[in-house]
């Protein structure tokens, strides 16, 4: 099939945006650009029609799953790689023949306006998307800028056709999600539109322009709930005139909760149809605004070109030598990380808050949509590096969030100005410290300070009173308690490291305390992490391998939770009974079965390793653990046992939902041979590399490069490490080594060099390692 998608650029090439679409990745195939406030992706299901309501949802969170075989549009905004599904606003899909109102369903697709499609006809590259809706003969292609998504329709067979505008749909299983909606006709052309939505996010506002590349020969607004109002010919045919010329009849307007919108169009064949559309959170003026001023023209390929040059921008960002897989893996992984946090304001600056009020963005951009339990871990320390200027501005938009929310919290898991309350801890502290500690500091430091503090003193969330009274959180006061406490010890970790920063050690002592209330859910009984009670006594419904809801623990079981101490790993082994006890118990979780029916309730703990889950966040650092105990012999293998079963470059080839980039930045640290244990400490646990060569090109104009000698499938373990051509006798690196650039060397073996690492003051830094001198507090 002829594409329009031109020849892409060097890095684009090894892009698969289809990598995490099938299994549980959970991503999207659609055209986004880095960080877009857009996503214009096709919807391969409707999630809830009245009718046949899908019991798979969760597959579906982003809209798209690869195992389905028809598509039933394509809507503007989507999540890629979450656990929990909303957005899949303003679904549009071109339609021949008899236009039906509702979606059908995939056993009975005629019954609907849904077409079958077949992989073999489908195809994406970053900024691009193509598919040929088989039951219509209409080849459809999407692109999109920051704030606009550009539709194109070819129809191949018919000379007549018409494009459906959905405002029901979305992708959450919610029957009433559509709160309000209303649309008015502008002119032969022009649609603008609103609606208002319940879902995770209550009360979320999105507002459209829709332009179309021709007029339309007639126009039907149909409110399922009332009436229908058609055109008939209202407006100056074929004019394309500006709203003042339209002639004096009644402008076509609806509004409710089921509106639908039936453009017709004729002199197709061979005419491909295009449609731009510009959303806004603010008002459909600027909708209008945001399409005017970033797609003015309709070359469809100008816009595929630029998507491509932006995409190509980003990821030139590394350089990589490997296999085609690896590179597929590794430039995907890179594509995937970059979609989020992400655009939130419009092209004026204008903004909805999280208090529901319009503000203007000053002297930043401000940013949405920050998965802070998953991305704290990994991502956002990625972005450090090659994204610092947006760091910046993605932290003075958490400001704006503690600014603005009523409760006065710094965001948990919010998008499109809404706090959802979903996961745990407080890991916006995280985010701010390990920016503030790295020198990334454009913008309010004592703002940062004070929300700091005042999130981790709330009085009202999730039990902080009951934490700071009893040194953890007590099961008979708050279900996943353990889990909770645990997460806020790291948390106040990275805040007596803030504070360290700014000179406060008499506060950063109180933090640094609250960090080791780890130890009081800790049961020397049995040497795991347990439920405990207000008076003090241990959980007695206590199984080190269940996950259920309104136990103990978070989307894990205590096995993976018994190794969430990433701030004092030094402190958990002695808690375990030193090296050989602590490395035989991560043994233990690797091989240990975990049986399905202790996990049941949670769809998120896949990718398993024995109890290790790598498809939920808990477990993604434990590999790293080893280094701390002496032994990275074992984390090196670890990490090639992880990379070999746990990932591909197919469809399924994430091991669970790539969590909004944090899975997709796990294996490039890992695919460099570092990870991040503890954002906030400044030091990375050495790995081993996977790819023979990476380069990652950083900000201040300088390249850190990694080098992995006689790497080959045998040869998975570290001989030697040199950095800058001197010997590295540390099982770690420093911010301060990637940030200076240079060269990190590893010599792969396939024998383990057993004594690399072994003295304590050559393991990463905690905060129980005082012989370590990189240990800032």
């Amino acid at each position: 099939m002829m594409l329009t998608i031109p020849v892409v650029s060097a890095n684009t090439q090894y892009v698969d945006p289809f990598i995490g679409t099938g299994g549980d990745g959970h991503t999207f195939p659609g055209a986004v650009v880095p960080f877009g406030m857009v996503q214009l992706s096709p919807d391969t299901d409707s999630v809830f029609r009245g009718i046949d309501p899908q019991p798979e949802i969760y597959k579906r969170c982003a809209g798209y799953h690869y195992d389905d075989t028809t598509i039933v549009g394509f809507s503007h905004t989507h999540f890629s790689g979450t656990g929990h599904s909303d957005l899949g606003d303003l679904l549009m899909m071109p339609i021949t023949g008899e236009v039906k109102l509702d979606a059908g369903t995939a056993k009975n697709p005629d019954a609907g306006y849904r077409s079958r499609f077949s992989h073999q006809n489908e195809s994406a590259k970053p900024g691009y998307y193509q598919v040929l809706l088989e039951d219509y003969k209409i080849n459809a292609e999407l692109t999109a800028t920051t704030r606009v998504g550009m539709h194109k329709y070819t129809f191949k067979e018919h000379d007549k056709g018409s494009v459906l505008l959905d405002l029901t749909h979305g992708i959450y299983n919610f029957k009433n999600k559509v709160i309000w909606s209303d649309v008015r006709v502008i002119n032969d052309r022009t649609i603008l539109a609103h609606r208002a939505t319940n879902g995770w996010a209550n009360n979320r506002q999105m507002y459209f322009a829709i332009e179309f590349s021709k007029p339309f020969k007639d126009i039907e607004l149909i409110n399922l709930d009332n009436s229908r109002y058609r055109c008939n010919g209202c407006l100056n045919e074929g004019s394309g005139k500006k709203p003042s010329t339209i002639v004096n009849y009644k402008i076509p307007e609806a509004a409710g909760k089921a509106l639908k919108v039936v453009a017709e169009f004729d002199n197709l064949k061979g005419n491909p149809l295009l449609v731009k559309v510009g959303i806004s959170a603010v008002s459909k003026s600027n909708a209008l605004e945001n399409l005017n001023s970033e797609i003015p023209h309709w070359n469809f390929d100008k816009v595929v070109k630029q998507a491509d040059d932006v995409w190509h921008k980003s990821l030139d960002k590394f350089g990589i030598e490997g296999s085609l897989s690896q590179k597929r893996q590794f430039f995907t992984s890179v594509y995937h990380a970059l979609q989020a946090p992400s655009v939130y304001q419009d092209a004026n600056g204008q903004y909805r808050g999280v208090d529901g009020e319009i503000h203007q963005a000053k002297n930043h951009t401000h940013y949405t949509l920050f998965s802070l339990w998953d991305t704290y871990r990994a991502l956002h320390p990625l972005l450090t590096y090659v994204e610092p200027d947006k760091v910046s501005d993605m932290i003075a938009s958490m400001l704006d969030h503690y600014q603005q929310s009523y409760d006065k919290m710094l965001p948990i898991w919010s998008f499109h100005g809404h706090e959802t309350w979903t996961m745990i801890g407080y890991h916006a502290v995280s985010v701010i410290a390990d920016a503030y500690l790295k020198g990334i500091r454009d913008f309010d430091v004592a703002l940062a300070k004070e929300a700091i503090l005042a999130t981790a003193n709330h009085p009202h969330y999730d039990a902080i009173p009951e934490y700071k009274h009893y040194g953890y959180v007590p099961l008979d006061v708050l279900p996943e308690s353990t889990s909770i406490t645990l997460e806020y010890a790291y948390d106040d970790y990275a805040i007596g490291q803030f504070l360290t920063a700014l000179g406060d050690n008499e506060l950063a002592a109180e933090y640094y305390e609250r960090a080791t209330y780890y130890q009081n859910v800790f049961d020397p009984s049995v040497k795991f992490m347990r439920g405990r009670l207000k008076d003090g006594s241990w959980n007695p419904d206590f199984d080190p391998q269940e996950a259920k809801y309104m136990g103990a623990f978070t989307e894990g079981n205590s096995y993976q939770y018994s190794f969430y101490v990433p701030q004092d790993v030094h402190g958990l082994i002695n808690l375990k009974g030193g090296d050989k006890a602590f490395i035989a118990r991560l043994d233990e979780l690797f091989e240990t079965e975990l049986a399905y029916e202790k996990i049941k309730e949670h769809e998120d703990i896949a990718g398993l390793i024995g109890q290790y889950a790598h498809g939920n966040e808990p477990s993604h650092h434990i590999a790293y653990l080893y280094n701390y105990a002496g032994e990275p012999w074992r984390t090196q293998a670890r990490i090639r046992q992880i990379m070999d079963t746990l990932s591909s470059d197919k469809p399924d080839g994430l091991a669970g939902n790539d969590d909004v980039g944090q899975m997709s930045a796990w294996y490039i640290f890992s695919a460099m041979g570092f990870y991040p244990v503890a954002p906030g400490d400044l030091s990375y646990a050495l790995g081993a590399p996977q790819l023979p060569k990476i380069t990652l090109k950083l900000a201040n104009k300088k390249q850190f490069t990694v080098l992995a000698k006689n790497l080959s499938a045998d040869n998975k373990f570290v001989s030697q490490v040199t950095l800058n051509g001197k010997p590295l006798n540390r099982s770690y690196i420093t911010h301060d080594d990637i940030i200076s650039g240079g060269t990190l060397e590893f010599t792969m073996s396939a024998k383990p060099k057993k004594t690399f690492g072994n003295a304590l003051s050559s393991r990463p830094p905690s905060l129980s390692n005082p012989k370590n001198p990189n240990t800032l507090h």
